[in-house]
């Protein structure tokens, strides 16, 4: 049984979803503020962390990286209905996924259920030799990330998205597949999420760099991860 916690200022919201979840086979924990959330989320065990953006004591993006100094748990944002703005930040310092409010139960769960499937993937399952690609070394068993010889801290889902980028090296994959293996939907109109994702692994390996690998952007078709320049590849 997995362990949801949700934080959401919006009562009624919140016991409708855990109601609904927990027919369905979780098991769900409310917060409804920050500082209760967020002390709740870091002294305890969670598989997910479901956190609303507005809430009475300050922005749900505030606690993302003070969560993700400690842990790697998936994070699903509560946005506000076509919030751009929110979505985009969301994703750019450490968000999973997200869905806007009001949101469907249905949808929620299906959400929960893709991103905890690639939470628990096995290394059997995802690669079982670890892949060096000149100065990125990306570690399967432990699934952490080096750069240079330093720990990069990715999310869940920029792991996997790396993984599916390397497993495929020189290939070039569209947004839909990678949507559909990363985030285990199909791609909808305006979703950036993949872009997003895309763009923090960007910045956090410093994808281009000398002897590292590049992650090029092929318009209107998708995304190559390329092997690095200066450098031999494993």
């Amino acid at each position: 049984m997995a362990n949801i916690l949700i934080i959401d200022d919006d009562k009624s919201l919140a016991e409708l979803l855990k109601e609904y979840l927990q027919a369905e086979g979780l098991s769900v924990t409310i917060k409804h503020n920050l500082n209760s959330g967020l002390a709740c989320c870091l002294s305890n065990s969670f598989d997910l962390l479901i956190l609303d953006v507005m809430l009475p004591d300050g922005s749900g993006f505030d606690v993302i990286p003070k969560i993700r100094e400690q842990q790697i748990i998936p994070i699903l944002m509560l946005t506000a209905r076509g919030d751009e703005v929110d979505r985009i930040v969301g994703l750019e310092i450490g968000a999973d996924d997200y869905i806007a409010k009001p949101c469907s139960p249905r949808e929620l769960h299906a959400r929960i259920k893709a991103l905890l499937r690639r939470a628990n993937l096995s290394v059997a399952k995802e690669q079982i030799q670890n892949i060096e690609l000149g100065d990125l070394q990306i570690n399967f068993s432990c699934r952490e990330v080096f750069c240079k010889q330093e720990l990069v801290t990715l999310t869940g889902t920029e792991f996997n998205l790396l993984t599916e980028l390397s497993k495929n090296l020189g290939k070039l994959l569209s947004k839909e597949t990678l949507s559909q293996q990363v985030l285990g939907r199909r791609l909808s109109a305006f979703d950036r999420s993949i872009d997003m994702h895309v763009s923090n692994l960007r910045k956090k390996l410093h994808l281009g760099a000398f002897n590292l690998p590049d992650l090029k952007t092929i318009r209107g078709c998708g995304y190559i991860l390329t092997a690095p320049v200066g450098g031999d590849h494993v």
